[in-house]
């Protein structure tokens, strides 16, 4: 495989994007939120570094330059053989356009193929196998795929395959009716002769604005303007994972997210994660990642599926499960945190309880007929909860004291 030369993209739209991440994109762009103890965008990073071949990674979005600076220094320290790269768009391209936008950028080297990969999705990666499956077919495009929950497969772009060539019969984004409980990743791998098939979605879009007074055709979106053309040129292929999959679109979701990514970990004995120490250690139960600059006290019990952010301190006897505590974060002794984002320098009292609701769908909307509905707890950037408070199931935007108990509401 090491002669095959592969480029990678990955798509991370901009600052008017992310708004259900909020609040926690208040203060850090979803790419950069940490899940299991690492930037989201990094697990992509970190999958694409075992990959022969591949030559570079092109970070596309239309973010400030300055805004993945430090975090393309970091991981060109942590991935030496990549050439990682921010370019940006002029203005929102869609997801195809900002690709073609780039074109010149992406076949330096002459690559064979590339992947395209969103950013707000975490899975397993199995890109070795997505690279074996698109040289069985030579197809233009092999695209990640997954089973889903059949309630759950209207929100996603709804595939049909021959179940033998794994040729995509049909394709639907985010149907009205139900086709189909397969659906598309957000992951895919393009043969590099692709750009002369969008080239001709970007004309056949303008011919439709100068037709119908179609909006933006300067933007063009790879699953609603390029992948019906390819299919219907039988040039799309897929590939079912087995492994993993979520899309973290709302705040909570990185509840999810962050546990997927640990237990995985878990499972492969990775070294980064807690064990328990008998001597002088806080008992950690399965997947739990803590920053080496945390402190945590030996009498708290922490897991499963818990990280814990550089320099937070846990006090004594504190229970901390299923959560994401982010940097410079305080907990004083005998607190409770369950099923929520602690969001950074928040300070929780002694005796208090921090807790949200486990929900099988992460990305459902926060109010429904105007009520909160049962979700992940999200405190933003330094909050305080005072001693002996129970906050339940509420979302709480950046810099409040909370002096009270709140349950079920949304504190602005």
């Amino acid at each position: 495989m090491s002669q095959q030369q592969f480029k990678a993209i990955i798509l991370v739209g901009g600052p008017s994007r992310g708004t259900r991440f909020r609040p926690l994109s208040l203060d850090v762009p979803k790419p950069l939120f940490p899940v299991a103890g690492a930037p989201l965008i990094a697990h992509h990073l970190a999958a694409l570094s075992k990959i022969d071949g591949l030559q570079e990674v092109l970070i596309v979005g239309f973010f400030e330059d300055s805004v993945f600076s430090r975090f393309i220094e970091d991981a060109s320290n942590e991935f030496p053989h990549m050439n990682i790269k921010y370019l940006r768009e002029y203005q929102a391209l869609g997801t195809a356009g900002g690709i073609y936008h780039f074109r010149d950028e992406i076949l330096r080297g002459n690559p064979k193929q590339f992947f395209v990969m969103h950013v707000d999705v975490a899975c397993t990666f199995p890109l070795t196998e997505l690279i074996s499956a698109h040289m069985r077919h030579r197809g233009l495009c092999t695209m990640l795929s997954t089973k889903i929950a059949r309630e759950q497969a209207h929100k996603y772009g709804c595939l049909v395959q021959n179940p033998e060539t794994h040729e995509v019969l049909h394709y639907v984004e985010k149907p009205e009716t139900f086709i189909s409980d397969l659906i598309s990743c957000g992951v895919y791998l393009f043969d590099v002769s692709v750009f002369t098939e969008i080239k001709k979605a970007i004309k056949t879009k303008k011919e439709q604005e100068n037709t119908y007074s179609v909006a933006d055709s300067n933007k063009l979106s790879l699953e609603r303007d390029l992948l019906r053309p390819l299919l219907e040129a039988k040039n799309l292929y897929c590939y079912v994972t087995e492994g993993f999959w979520k899309q973290i679109k709302t705040a909570g979701s990185a509840i999810s997210a962050n546990a997927a990514y640990l237990e995985l970990q878990y499972h492969e004995h990775n070294a980064r994660l807690a064990t328990n120490n008998t001597d002088n250690g806080p008992e950690i139960i399965d997947a739990v990642y803590i920053h080496p600059s945390a402190h945590v006290d030996p009498t708290s019990k922490i897991g499963p599926n818990v990280s814990i952010g550089p320099k937070a301190v846990i006090g004594k006897g504190v229970r901390i499960k299923d959560s994401i505590i982010l940097d410079n974060v305080t907990i004083g002794h005998a607190s409770c945190v369950l099923h929520s984002v602690i969001g950074w320098n928040s300070k929780i009292g002694a005796w208090a309880r921090v807790e949200g609701t486990a929900v099988s769908d992460d990305n459902e909307e926060m109010m429904k007929n105007g009520v909160k509905v049962q979700s992940i707890t999200i405190l933003g950037k330094e909050v305080s909860v005072l001693d002996e408070t129970i906050i339940r199931n509420c979302i709480v935007l950046p810099h409040k004291e909370l002096k009270s108990s709140y349950h079920s509401q949304i504190l602005m």
